[in-house]
């Protein structure tokens, strides 16, 4: 059980970088006057509305892929792709954010992570059952 701390670890921070989203999602809300549930009316709050639902869109391919490339290859990469991920995410965050058009650089890298998660646990395991 110990060799999947590392990937729980990565799972709890992406928890509270979703929390983390919330709150700006939150203070924008207050910043603009355009208090909840109202989603939109303002560029910088529909920006940050949209970021945080995207990375939570994500989420459900991520996680599930993360956990299974664990168990089928190495929890050690897992979680080094899993803060990758996170890391791109943030980056996408803060870029859609600030402007819409900075928010590629950041898709990029948490989609190559996400990928290489996916992929890596599909195919390892497609080879073990068809061996």
């Amino acid at each position: 059980m110990e060799q999947y701390y590392p990937v729980a670890v990565v799972t709890l921070l992406c928890a509270l970088m979703i929390f983390g989203m919330a709150l700006m999602v939150a203070r924008t809300h207050s910043r603009t006057g355009i208090l909840a549930p109202a989603m939109t009316g303002h560029p910088s709050l529909e920006r940050a509305i949209r970021a945080h639902s995207n990375t939570l869109e994500w989420l459900p391919i991520f996680l599930p892929s993360m956990w299974l490339f664990a168990i089928y290859w190495s929890p050690a990469w897992a979680a080094a792709f899993g803060l990758l991920w996170m890391v791109g995410r943030i980056a996408y965050f803060a870029g859609y954010v600030t402007e819409p058009m900075k928010r590629y650089p950041g898709f990029f890298i948490q989609a190559v992570a996400t990928f290489a998660l996916l992929l890596g646990a599909l195919g390892r395991i497609l080879w073990l059952w068809l061996a």
